[in-house]
């Protein structure tokens, strides 16, 4: 298994490009399950967990050719259904969790789909009650195979219907979306999620014959077609990424340039950073942060501390709030990290606290942050990634830290994000990948 050793303290300087959005790649890829023409994809992520789909969808027959760096083309014009009752199917699915949304383009086009219990991070429970509950308004009949931990649908008899989701889902939003565009009638998903992906999916779909209108909105309708052809398809900038960086600069007092930052899809994710302290130039499509030798967190208005916390789109997402938080043990002033939707996200602090953080852990959901505005230097030591997001919080509080910290179980780093060591030291990083 694969670790980091980073030895820390010293400031970065240049341009950086995000990659691809993952979180839309693990939607948009699996589209091109609903018809039986090449679609093309740019600016895909060439990282673990989007590979793992791509390997996962070339073992049921989907045609994957490779043309060029972060350049797909899938032709699911021979896909086998009966590989999602095969061993390897439930093995490497398990692994990760977008591979649910597998289960929507099968459903739509072949009748019938299998989904295993959700894998990925181990950051709280994945629930598919929001996925299971909207095929069952489209009529899909569901069973559950405990012995196997595998949910099986049958949709032979879809018809389209309107869906209240009990909560605004990302992914089961994606999911019952491609059901619908093949399914006769028209559906109507209300409390729909509204993310940026979810928009790109929506699209796409349209760009491939399908008739979906509220994009954008969290109510959207879908007129049923007959049948879908290909299309290009370019994705975001990764809006974890962008955020990741611009942490990184301000807590390591570096001067980077986000290039090609996709800023008018981030939402309200430079104004959370900018209540950090942080200053930001935005200049068109990218995104300067210079070097800040201190930066202090706002207050609310009335003068209280200052709350952030994660929401549904528009609201801030909860894949940065484990940078927000470490960039905050940087900074000068107090601030209350709320992570509201996964209860095990913030265990990761234990290390930052060991490595000599400020940190007050109320419960699973909340910690306040105290920020010494570098009074107390970080001390390197040795930690193991959690997950994704805690992993890359880790790395940052490492490129902050005096001496050598190792940062173990990288693998979930990779998961996420591309070649990261290799990117930070072109700008001036140290960071050693070791068996």
């Amino acid at each position: 298994m694969s670790a980091f050793e980073i030895r820390g303290g010293k400031p970065l300087h240049g341009t950086i490009r995000p990659q691809g959005a993952k979180n839309e790649a693990l939607q948009v890829l699996c589209a091109a399950l609903l018809t039986a023409e090449p679609v093309t994809y740019t600016n895909v992520p060439d990282i673990l967990d989007v590979n793992t789909l791509i390997e996962l969808m070339g073992d049921m027959g989907v045609s994957v050719l490779r043309p060029a760096p972060n350049t797909l083309v899938l032709q699911a014009n021979q896909v086998n259904p009966d590989f999602f009752i095969d061993k390897n199917f439930k093995k490497k699915s398990g692994k990760l969790r977008g591979a649910v949304m597998i289960a929507g383009p099968m459903l739509a086009r072949f009748g019938r789909a299998h989904i295993p219990q959700p894998g990925g991070d181990k950051i709280g429970r994945r629930r598919l009650d929001t996925h299971i509950l909207g095929f069952e308004r489209l009529g899909a009949k569901f069973n559950y195979d405990a012995d196997e931990s595998l949910f099986m649908l049958e949709g032979s008899q879809m018809q389209g219907n309107d869906i209240t989701l009990e909560e605004p889902s990302v992914t089961g939003t994606a999911n019952i979306v491609m059901a619908a565009v093949l399914t006769a009638g028209t559906t109507t998903i209300y409390n729909a999620a509204c993310e940026p992906y979810v928009q790109q999916l929506c699209r796409m779909l349209n760009a491939m014959g399908a008739h979906i209108s509220g994009i954008g909105s969290n109510l959207l309708t879908i007129q049923g077609v007959t049948s879908l052809h290909g299309c290009q398809h370019r994705l975001l900038a990764d809006m974890i990424e962008v955020g990741s960086f611009i942490g990184m600069a301000a807590a390591t007092q570096s001067d980077i340039t986000i290039k090609d930052a996709d800023v008018a899809h981030l939402g309200i994710i430079p104004e959370v950073f900018q209540k950090l302290g942080i200053t930001l130039h935005i200049n068109g499509n990218d995104i300067h942060v210079p070097a800040q030798d201190s930066y202090r967190i706002h207050k609310f208005i009335d003068g209280s501390i200052l709350t952030i916390y994660d929401h549904p789109w528009p609201g801030f997402t909860p894949d940065l709030l484990s940078i927000v938080l470490v960039t905050a043990t940087q900074a000068k002033g107090t601030v209350l990290i709320h992570q509201k939707m996964f209860e095990s996200r913030l265990f990761f602090v234990d290390k930052l606290i060991e490595m000599g953080a400020q940190i007050v852990l109320c419960d699973p959901h909340r910690a306040v942050v105290i920020g010494l505005d570098r009074q107390i230097k970080l001390r390197g030591i040795t930690m193991v990634s959690p997950d994704i997001r805690a992993g890359v919080a880790l790395l940052i509080a490492a490129l902050c830290a005096q001496g050598k910290s190792t940062i173990q179980n990288i693998d979930q780093i990779d998961r996420g994000y591309e070649r990261i060591d290799e990117r930070l030291n072109a700008l001036g990083a140290d960071i050693r990948r070791v068996e």
